[in-house]
């Protein structure tokens, strides 16, 4: 069964892939703040956990009907929620304790550049040559990104952590092109079930490597709660409604901003020191984007 085609974007869809922008370039300081009072398996549940609770309760306060349970639609409510919750949330938590959040930040915006052809051969978004070329120069500066550090990977564990963080982003590539693909359901449904099965997966993962979590400082325990409240539970809804609506390639324009803000929130507010390679590849990663998805970008422009 194929996907329904991608309407033009909404108004709407563009305040949502703003707000997203912002709330994602965010998150990765709010873990780092959170990993230095639990364990990074520990943060990644506990965001899931809450932001399924958050989610299903609003679908009981909304009266939103559970869906038919399809043998089809589970087979996509699994891997979705493996593959959009439990694997990258865990992987970009495990590998932010040996990178700085900028990198984390940075590295989601290498997402488009497995979304591009994951949705000319799966979806119903065809790779153009001019996207082409945008995701080959995308892909040059997620190389510069990782640096030579990657090929020495006895020598510490910064290079495992990168790589961590860009398999997240590959994992959310291949999770947008199954969101787009999955059988019709309700967006706010759809969105509590993805995080419900990521919990499942994740409470036996923590409970087996880092034990039940006990209190930690105020502050470390408001960033679990901001985590699983805003860019789990409100962004996995946004997210679900902008690719159901207008496409997963459109739900990639938000990765121009991430990187921005992650960058900044961890230079101005983390103090990290970032080498020059990290510009240089955001650099390249932007303009990789930026001719993939000039279309989107005239369109934008056209409606400011």
């Amino acid at each position: 069964m194929q996907a329904a085609q991608a309407s033009a974007p909404t108004t709407s869809n563009w305040a949502s892939i703003g707000l997203l922008g912002v709330i994602w370039g965010g998150t990765f300081m709010v873990v780092a703040v959170a990993l230095q009072g639990y364990g990074p398996l520990t943060v990644a549940c506990a965001r899931t956990s809450l932001g399924a609770l958050a989610l299903f309760i609003l679908q009981a306060a909304m009266r939103r009907p559970w869906p038919e349970f399809t043998p089809r639609l589970i087979k996509y409510l699994a891997f979705i929620g493996v593959l959009n919750t439990a694997l990258p949330f865990a992987l970009l938590s495990w590998g932010q304790q040996y990178v700085p959040s900028a990198f984390a930040g940075i590295s989601m915006a290498a997402l488009p550049l497995f979304v591009l052809p994951l949705a000319h051969i799966f979806s119903d978004e065809p790779l153009s040559t001019r996207r082409l070329i945008g995701v080959c120069v995308g892909f040059l500066g997620a190389l510069v990104l990782i640096g030579p550090g990657v090929l020495r990977i006895g020598s510490g564990m910064e290079p495992l952590g990168q790589l961590a963080c860009l398999t997240a982003a590959g994992s959310y590539a291949i999770a947008s092109i199954m969101t787009r693909r999955c059988p019709p359901i309700d967006p706010i449904v759809l969105g509590a079930l993805t995080l419900g099965v990521g919990s499942a997966v994740l409470i036996p993962a923590m409970l087996l490597f880092e034990g039940v979590p006990g209190p930690a400082a105020p502050l470390h325990m408001a960033a679990i709660v901001f985590l699983g409240l805003f860019p789990t539970a409100l962004a996995t809804l946004l997210r679900v409604i902008v690719i159901r609506s207008a496409g997963s390639v459109f739900m990639t324009l938000v990765n121009y901003q991430v990187p921005l803000w992650s960058v900044l929130c961890g230079a101005l507010i983390l103090s990290e020191t970032l080498p020059l390679r990290f510009f240089a590849a955001l650099a390249l990663i932007l303009c990789g984007l930026a001719i993939s998805q000039w279309g989107s970008l005239r369109k934008l422009f056209a409606r400011a």
